[in-house]
């Protein structure tokens, strides 16, 4: 975990997967950095320990929220929603097969699902500043087109 850039290092590939540095918030970095830790490691990196840890909260969760339906979800569940929303934000299959850490791009195939989003409803802001546009991006807003000196920016709700 290198804090001045940011960023984290994926060591332990899996399956022939590549290494990978990947970018996180700075939010993200201080919730990381607030954990107790006994080794050198983010994360435990034994699978069956995660796995446990994530059911266990899972399960909690259902339970809280009553929605069993949450139940269904697993780890790979995970990595085709990210396979699939990095998709549907670049059309560039070559930057999923990159966040992914794949080194055969049909991997990366199976992941991203084809997902018609023409009725997704939106938060919409506007920035007349630099430091308005600014905020806007930093909180995932994208940039949708400018009038009369106002910018118009969106993201999914």
């Amino acid at each position: 975990m290198d804090t001045n850039s940011g960023t984290i290092r994926i060591n332990s590939p899996l399956k022939g997967s590549s290494a990978r540095i990947v970018r996180i918030s700075g939010k993200a970095m201080a919730m990381i950095n607030a954990m107790p830790r006994t080794s050198d490691y983010v994360f435990n990196p034994n699978t069956s320990t995660m796995a446990k840890g994530f059911m266990k909260q899972r399960n909690r969760l259902a339970k809280k929220l009553q929605n069993p339906r949450l139940k269904q979800i697993h780890f790979h569940t995970l990595r085709h929603w990210k396979a699939t929303m990095e998709y549907h934000k670049t059309k560039d299959i070559l930057h999923v097969v990159q966040v992914l850490g794949h080194k055969n791009i049909n991997n990366t195939l199976m992941y991203t699902q084809l997902i018609n989003f023409e009725n997704d409803d939106y938060h919409c802001k506007t920035a007349k500043t630099l430091k308005e546009d600014q905020e806007l991006i930093e909180v995932g807003f994208e940039f949708v087109t400018e009038r009369d000196g106002t910018k118009i920016y969106r993201k999914r709700k």
